[in-house]
């Protein structure tokens, strides 16, 4: 499949979107996001852009669906497996601002978090509430 190059034009609108501070196409920030922790492999994209809520998002996505423009999602970059790698070049939607914990539910032992948590931050949120989080079998 044959996907739009991004341009100017598709810049100034993701900037109407999130603001100049929130997009990034400079060689360096580029190259550190087209890796993740996966081993020896790396997919330049042509922008990151950093919404800070979900209506951004919503637009960022129908913009590019509309234009024949990939979108790779990705938090903090850590995963092993190469999910958030962005093999079609494209948009690299980094949602690391959206970093809230909504809700513990300790009494059904569940929780609501924005995607961009980290682990260590969210664990040591449900440990002030006495929950102490499994990662293997019980």
């Amino acid at each position: 499949m044959s996907y739009h190059k991004i341009n100017n034009e598709d810049r100034l609108y993701f900037q109407s979107i999130v603001g100049e501070s929130n997009i990034f196409y400079s060689e360096e920030v580029l190259l550190e996001y087209s890796h993740d922790e996966t081993e020896d492999l790396s997919f330049l994209p042509e922008v990151v852009i950093k919404p800070q809520n979900t209506e951004q998002i919503s637009e960022i996505m129908k913009y590019c669906n509309s234009n024949n423009i990939p979108v790779t999602p990705c938090g903090a970059r850590t995963g092993l497996s190469g999910g958030s790698l962005p093999v079609e070049s494209g948009v690299v939607l980094s949602l690391e601002k959206l970093n809230s914990i909504i809700e513990i539910d300790e009494r059904n032992l569940q929780s609501t978090v924005e995607p961009g948590v980290i682990n260590e931050l969210f664990q040591n949120a449900v440990k002030e509430k006495g929950i102490v989080l499994s990662s293997g079998p019980i």
